[in-house]
C-alpha cells in the first residue's frame, strides 16, 4: 500500500506551518484535521475530512 502524505508548506497559513505528517491515508487524514482543528483553528467537520484528504499526495520514496 502507497503511504500518503499530508504537508502543511502546500497549504498557506499566516503561521508558515512545516509539518508533513506521512502514513496509511486513513492514519494522515485523522492526524491532519486533528492538526489543522488543535493548531491552525479549523472545525471537524466532513468537508474539512475531505479537503484534507484531497491535499494528500502519494510519499516519493527515493531510488
Amino acid at each position: 500500500m502507497t503511504r500518503k502524505v499530508a504537508d502543511c508548506r502546500n497549504t498557506p497559513s499566516v503561521m508558515n506551518c512545516t509539518l508533513t505528517i506521512s502514513g496509511e491515508e486513513e492514519e494522515v487524514v485523522l492526524a491532519a484535521t486533528e492538526h489543522a482543528v488543535s493548531v491552525h483553528g479549523h472545525e471537524d467537520s466532513p468537508e474539512l475530512r475531505a479537503e484534507v484528504r484531497a491535499g494528500l499526495e502519494d510519499e516519493k520514496v527515493p531510488a
